[in-house]
């Protein structure tokens, strides 16, 4: 991980030999980012992306391979640990930029799942390939079906089907799809807004996001007039107000 001076935390999956998949290491020093760029109140945003062609092929093969030779409590102890990998990056309170600049397949489309925005090549090649090795996409499930949508997942998930960055934008996987040459810029251009906006209020929308989605109306509408009162209440609350009124740059600007 590398973070500038402006607290943007570039974090990059550096497994390019193996396609960047997901062994135990990799999901023991994801989860060591996670708690790390939490703590830090200087890190604004991150960028997670991929050493080599491939963004991330899922998972490694060797640890799947060792995962059968297990007891079944130790298989789901490892699940769970997969599963807290993907729940810290999802609930991370600074936004995550995914820069999507290869092809992503099983555990991989979950990981772009978890990313705020995503931001992909044209090239870009995606797959839910589980079901192929006699698998579920069961741990990143969650995450991808509430990115895409029930009848996208059944699209994809129950036959392991290879798609193209113009579809995984169409079916919400993807923010944005450019050209190899214009990737860095877009996903300059994405971290140059979010350095506008105030952090604390990142933070909160991304909890109402996550609430409004999964509650009632009549849930939502007392949530919501809460989170705002609170907001208003706030030094970056005022800060931006007051700095708006005035014609100025607020301070986190």
């Amino acid at each position: 991980m590398d973070i500038d001076d402006r607290g943007v935390a570039y974090v990059t999956f550096n497994r390019p030999i193996v396609h960047n998949a997901m062994s135990a290491d990799f999901i023991q020093e994801m989860q060591h980012i996670c708690a790390t760029v939490e703590l830090d109140a200087a890190v604004r945003v991150v960028v997670l992306t991929g050493a080599g062609k491939t963004f991330c092929a899922g998972g490694d093969l060797k640890w799947m391979e060792n995962n059968i030779s297990k007891t079944r409590a130790q298989r789901v102890e490892e699940t769970i640990k997969l599963a807290k990998m993907l729940a810290a990056l999802n609930n991370l309170s600074k936004p995550i930029i995914g820069r999507i600049q290869g092809p992503a397949y099983g555990g991989g489309v979950g990981m772009v799942s978890v990313c705020d925005i995503n931001i992909g090549v044209e090239t870009a090649k995606f797959a839910l390939t589980e079901v192929k090795l006699g698998l579920t996409p069961a741990t990143i499930s969650p995450y991808v079906v509430k990115r895409i949508g029930a009848a996208n997942a059944r699209r994809n998930f129950l036959n392991a089907r290879v798609f193209g960055a113009t579809e995984a934008k169409t079916i919400g996987l993807l923010t944005d799809v450019v050209t190899v040459g214009e990737l860095d810029q877009a996903i300059e251009t994405e971290v140059k807004m979010i350095l506008k906006c105030a952090p604390g209020a990142i933070a909160s929308t991304k909890k109402l996001i996550d609430y409004v989605d999964t509650h009632t109306a009549e849930e939502n509408a007392i949530y919501t007039a809460d989170n705002l009162a609170d907001a208003w209440e706030t030094e970056e609350g005022k800060e931006g107000i007051e700095a708006f009124l005035n014609k100025r740059k607020a301070s986190w600007a």
